[in-house]
């Protein structure tokens, strides 16, 4: 019996949900449905329909948006892929959609540029984050748009600011890629470490 070759990544922290399967030699997809309020319902039966003809057995690893983004909606990606790593005992990566983002843009920046990235929160707060290719200058935070704009004005770096869509499964592939370079450096991080980011 071969071992599972395949990684899957989910992104629900937009109302837009992103799919993304890879065994990362030849076999590669993804999709994505603007569902809004219908993600609890549709969730479930579009991710079975989407990875067949694998099973699930045939994963090796998960993936999924740890936001930030809609509260509800990265719960049920949480949620969802907490209980399928443990049914299937497969380690699972969490990803910041900011990162996930940032990793989006590498080929229309180069990968040295750090991405200053902002995404609307409740009560005209923002969540912020600096990413240079997949590395981390400054964590996902919520700020007002105040702090942001001093935080911005005291870097000593040189950056490009950009505003995420609203509309963000797309990047689930990005997701699925962070998560694959983890993989490769050979972390296998546990279910219970899979926690969302909610910026409070």
């Amino acid at each position: 019996m071969s071992s599972p070759v395949y990684g899957l990544a989910l992104h629900t922290s937009s109302p837009q949900l992103g799919l993304a399967l890879s065994n990362f030699s030849d076999d590669s997809r993804q999709q994505t449905w603007d569902l809004d309020r219908d993600l609890s319902n549709l969730f479930h039966p579009y991710l079975k329909q989407f990875l067949a003809p694998q099973k699930w057995a045939d994963l090796a690893f998960l993936a999924t948006a740890k936001g930030p983004g809609s509260f509800t909606s990265t719960r049920i990606g949480i949620v969802t892929a907490r209980t399928l790593a443990q049914q299937l005992q497969r380690p699972i990566f969490t990803v910041s959609s900011l990162a996930a983002f940032a990793w989006s843009q590498r080929d229309f920046y180069p990968l040295d540029t750090y991405l200053a990235l902002e995404m609307p929160a409740t009560r005209g707060q923002l969540y912020v984050g600096i990413y240079r290719g997949n590395r981390v200058y400054l964590a996902d935070s919520l700020m007002t748009p105040e702090q942001w704009q001093q935080t911005l004005e005291n870097l000593t770096i040189s950056y490009q600011r950009l505003a995420t869509p609203s509309y963000l499964g797309i990047n689930a592939p990005d997701i699925l890629d962070l998560a694959h370079l983890n993989w490769q450096t050979g972390k296998r991080p546990h279910w219970s470490e899979a926690l969302p980011f909610y910026g409070m």
